[in-house]
């Protein structure tokens, strides 16, 4: 699996709202088709963990290529971080249902959030549902500074803090989205990163039953 990694390194950091990255078609064009075919049919809403899932070849591939230091090292030298020890975490949502995409921050057990869109366009992603915003304030999902529609390989990369506000109008329906989390390295995590692997193994029974 090959990426875009000289547009992540070309793409500026934006300041507003918060610091962040977007590079979009970081998964090539022609790549992204058998990506897409190879990831599995979810059903249902939330967060799953990778390893619970079965995936296709190219979208194995492409998890794997993730998890290399290659995107590691870009990332903390575009927001001037050390993650060379920070654990990570790689999750897939597959499906969003009307009470997903409400204004929140992310855990503060994650350091860095990455997100990797793998839908192609749509007439309801033009209505700006679904599209993730990232916001000036908790109280008004309208207030957005940037809004990134969850399409054709979009990357999505920000340090996660106390006013990285983000959300989106409702969207129900399938809603690929793949996330890595480079995590902290207090009880907090570790808490975090229990919970998931607890859940990856009740999901698989849950698959299996």
């Amino acid at each position: 699996m090959v990426l875009a990694y000289d547009a992540l390194a070309a793409a500026p950091v934006a300041t507003d709202p918060f610091p962040h990255v977007v590079v979009p078609g970081f998964v090539p064009p022609d790549a992204l088709d058998t990506v897409i075919r190879d990831l599995p049919a979810i059903g249902r809403r939330g967060s799953f963990p990778v390893g619970s899932l079965r995936l296709g070849p190219a979208a194995q591939a492409l998890m794997t290529e993730l998890a290399t230091p290659a995107l590691r090292a870009m990332i903390a030298g575009k927001f001037a971080l050390d993650l060379d020890d920070a654990a990570t975490m790689l999750t897939l949502r597959g499906r969003s249902a009307g009470r997903d995409g409400r204004i929140h921050c992310d855990s503060t057990a994650k350091r860095v959030t990455i997100l990797l869109y793998l839908n192609r366009a749509t007439d309801a992603w033009s209505r700006h549902e679904g599209c993730l915003r990232l916001l000036r304030g908790p109280g008004d999902i309208e207030n957005y500074a940037a809004e990134i529609p969850p399409v054709d390989g979009t990357l999505l990369v920000f340090p996660n803090g106390p006013t990285t506000w983000h959300g989106h109008q409702p969207f129900v329906g399938r809603r690929y989205v793949v996330q890595l989390n480079y995590m902290t390295n207090d009880s907090a995590a570790r808490s975090e990163l229990r919970r998931h692997r607890i859940s990856a193994f009740l999901k698989r029974l849950t698959m299996a039953a």
